[in-house]
């Protein structure tokens, strides 16, 4: 393919993606345990309005007309997660066979109808049980983790194409043990990169578990990279983009394929950077089959000493568009990650496992659900993707976020990302104008993405 044709290959791979808490519903049935994100939600002011993910898209019970909706769409991967309280009620320990069921019965229905599983194993919901236990600041979560997975793999891996360890472990990081933003809500800089490095033995201990069981070459991770620029050529401001960098993309990118973490680390957290043991790293690197990108937006850099630990502040765009969080919508930023990806760790298997936008959409909707900025950002970022490849990297799949509306995690359901309209009164899905457009560019294999205007 070339940069302009935006013929991608037969093999590419066109998903949608979610994740258990935001859609499923149903937390604590069938035997379930809670997770962190459980209490959370239903901790009086820390979401959005007091919502929480008690029904969400009701996804529990309305998995099967959900798959059909994705056949219907032309989806050809599906990236969902796993509930590791569903699977292990107290996290370790005994299995619940029923939490089990629900996912063999998801990803038979989904290979039935042509549509290939990607599971993610973690996307931020602990069990609560083990969040009583330290979480993931105690070292002991390594081996919780591992062993959750094998239950997994030992139970689905006849079905799922490819396995995610983690989803995000900067956002769990940093939402949940520095800003408190999110689950479990915590303050503290001295956790915050103790539950990093935590998140990477556990990710470390799953792929060994699963290179235990299986010789597929199914296991990855996925990260959020959000490319950082400076705002000047002033050395402050291009020393505060590297920190910012080093902060949010290498701090998880580094360790996992060149064992080590970034040296700007002992500066940007200082006394609160421990002393990690250089054995840690023999399983943190051990070697992946795939990467995942999630990628939404940039951030342009400028020094600022009094934004702390970073010293550093995002100086907002004004020229482009921002989505409904406040996202600069910057499709090139796409297509510089994956030559990034490809330039720092070599050319490696990669996805786009998240990409999307949260703009305006009503409660509810007549049958035309009319998006047209969601359009126009999945063509402009399909583009980028398209660049990318033309430069050689090897982006095998695009998911893009989210198949659904759902529970946007402290936003509550005041932000709409999905493809779907979801009417949470009557939790009727009705396919936007967006998945009218994705499911032509799936059927032309990316030839719909080169008019400037989608005609319906």
């Amino acid at each position: 393919m070339t940069g302009d044709d935006f013929l991608f290959p037969e093999s590419f791979l066109w998903g949608a993606a979610t994740s258990a808490y935001q859609i499923e519903g149903s937390p604590l049935a069938d035997g379930a345990g809670p997770s962190i994100w459980h209490r959370f939600s239903h901790t009086p002011g820390l979401v959005r309005d007091d919502d929480n993910g008690d029904v969400a898209c009701d996804h529990y019970r309305l998995w099967k007309s959900d798959v059909a909706l994705m056949r219907d769409i032309g989806l050809t991967a599906y990236r969902f997660s796993i509930s590791w309280s569903r699977v292990l009620p107290e996290g370790t320990g005994r299995v619940n066979q029923a939490g089990l069921d629900f996912y063999l019965r998801l990803t038979d229905a989904l290979r039935e109808a042509g549509i290939r599983p990607f599971a993610t194993l973690y996307h931020w919901d602990l069990p609560a049980a083990l969040d009583d236990r330290g979480g993931w600041l105690n070292r002991d979560v390594a081996g919780w983790f591992a062993d959750y997975a094998a239950v997994a793999y030992r139970a689905l891996d006849d079905r799922v194409e490819s396995w995610a360890t983690l989803n995000e472990p900067w956002v769990v990081a940093d939402g949940g043990y520095l800003s408190g933003a999110l689950a479990p809500g915590h303050r503290n800089l001295f956790e915050m990169p103790l539950v990093s490095h935590n998140l990477l033995r556990a990710h470390g201990a799953a792929v060994q578990a699963y290179r235990a069981l299986s010789s597929r070459p199914a296991v990855g991770i996925v990260v959020n990279i959000e490319p950082k620029y400076p705002a000047s050529s002033n050395p402050e401001d291009l020393a505060a983009t590297r920190r910012a960098d080093a902060y949010m993309n290498r701090q998880y990118l580094d360790p996992v394929f060149l064992g080590r973490y970034p040296e700007e680390l002992p500066e940007i957290f200082g006394q609160a950077w421990p002393d990690f043991p250089s054995s840690d790293f023999d399983a943190i690197r051990s070697p992946l089959d795939f990467l995942g990108v999630n990628y939404y937006t940039r951030g342009v850099m400028r020094a600022d000493a009094a934004y702390v630990p970073l010293r550093s502040v995002r100086v907002r765009q004004k020229q482009h568009a921002h989505t409904e969080t406040q996202w600069e919508v910057y499709p090139e930023g796409l297509a510089d990650v994956l030559r990034w990806v490809r330039k720092s760790y070599g050319n490696f298997p990669l996805y786009v496992t998240e990409n999307g936008a949260a703009f305006y959409d009503p409660p509810s909707v007549g049958a035309s659900a009319r998006d047209p900025l969601r359009v126009q950002y999945l063509r402009e970022h399909l583009r980028a993707a398209g660049r990318a490849m033309a430069d050689g990297v090897d982006l095998r799949g695009y998911f893009a976020w989210s198949l659904l509306d759902n529970f946007e995690w402290s936003h509550g359901y005041s932000k709409r990302f999905g493809i779907v309209h979801v009417d949470y009164a009557t939790q009727k899905r009705t396919p936007k104008q967006s998945a009218r457009f994705y499911t032509k560019v799936i059927g032309t294999r990316g030839a719909a993405l080169t008019p400037d205007v989608f005609e319906e």
